[in-house]
């Protein structure tokens, strides 16, 4: 897994109160926004005009406007029934499915599993966070802890973060070298290749936000005292070594999007159209019974993208 940054030493978050002193960020959530030219303050009370501006369209993201909780919620519920269906179904043919999530700091991976799992029975429908590995599983295979978590026989694993943390976190952070990396994006499609051929049902998502989104979300988890405590010292490097990330998403993209086990792409700047297409796209991916095509309806292509075309159209950079 990961390891903090040289310098950033974890803090607790604490709410301000007025007994105890405000939490300092470290000095790289102050760096300048590099595509809105303003400075990014993660501590300023406010975001500078032009960040903030910015932030819908930041990545060239296709839309100009929010959808409207009421439309969101509409939708919700019958794709939350068809999971239900997709679950019973699994159970029932004891179907071994595994949803990979990954993606930058801030883009929704943990609201998104939550609309996955909200109605489901916790026993068939698991989540998988892993915390960084301890030392007997530091002397361990890479991918063994990983493969210590799939699904049994008629369970779906929710990977937040997954084995993919060494193409993505560890290298943008320079906690592996490249040639570690270089090898992992060789085996890694090869262990995915055992497990599907093994008859696990795996869909592997990759959410993806613009920079000035990014600022925006992690400036307001910042200053929301229920929420700062999902802020690491990592996620304090995700604006200065936005770029850095990039190269390290697209190599990923690039590498290990196999046939057996393809990439598909979310853009998450509107956190509701994310979720609702991300539900979407997996349940046209999997034929379980009962399966209520006008209920799910279509998936929006402008969001949702195999990587191979998201990296022709430019990809993260």
């Amino acid at each position: 897994m990961v390891k903090a940054a040289s310098g950033n030493k974890a803090r607790r978050a604490i709410p301000p109160t007025a007994k105890t002193k405000r939490a300092k960020a470290p000095a790289t959530a102050k760096r300048s926004g590099k595509a809105a030219g303003s400075r990014f303050d993660i501590e300023a009370k406010e975001l500078p005009k032009a960040i903030s501006e910015a932030a819908f369209r930041s990545g060239d993201y296709p839309y100009d406007k929010r959808m409207k909780r009421k439309r969101y919620e509409r939708e919700l519920e019958p794709l939350q029934i068809e999971l239900l269906k997709l679950l019973s179904w699994a159970r029932e043919q004891g179907e071994r499915i595994v949803l990979v999530f990954e993606g930058r700091d801030g883009a929704g991976k943990g609201g998104t599993i939550a609309r996955f799992t909200q109605h489901l029975n916790p026993r068939q429908a698991r989540v998988v966070a892993l915390s960084k590995p301890s030392d007997t599983e530091k002397g361990q295979w890479y991918f063994q802890r990983y493969a210590a978590q799939m699904p049994t026989a008629g369970e779906i694993v929710f990977f937040d973060r997954s084995w993919y943390n060494r193409a993505g976190v560890e290298r943008a952070m320079e906690f592996c070298s490249v040639e570690e990396t270089d090898e992992f994006l060789r085996e890694a499609p090869a262990f995915e290749g055992m497990l599907v051929r093994d008859g696990v049902r795996m869909i592997k998502l990759f959410l993806t936000i613009g920079r000035e989104m990014q600022m925006s979300r992690l400036h307001a988890r910042w200053h929301d005292p229920l929420k700062r405590w999902k802020l690491s010292p990592i996620d304090f490097e995700a604006i200065p070594r936005f770029d850095a990330y990039s190269r390290a998403f697209e190599q990923m993209l690039a590498r290990s999007s196999t046939e057996a086990a393809p990439w598909t792409v979310i853009r998450t700047n509107d956190k509701f159209r994310a979720r609702l297409n991300t539900i979407r796209h997996v349940l046209h991916a999997v034929p379980y019974k009962d399966k209520d095509e006008k209920a799910i309806g279509l998936t929006d292509t402008s969001i949702v993208l195999a990587a191979a075309d998201y990296l022709d159209d430019g990809g993260e950079s």
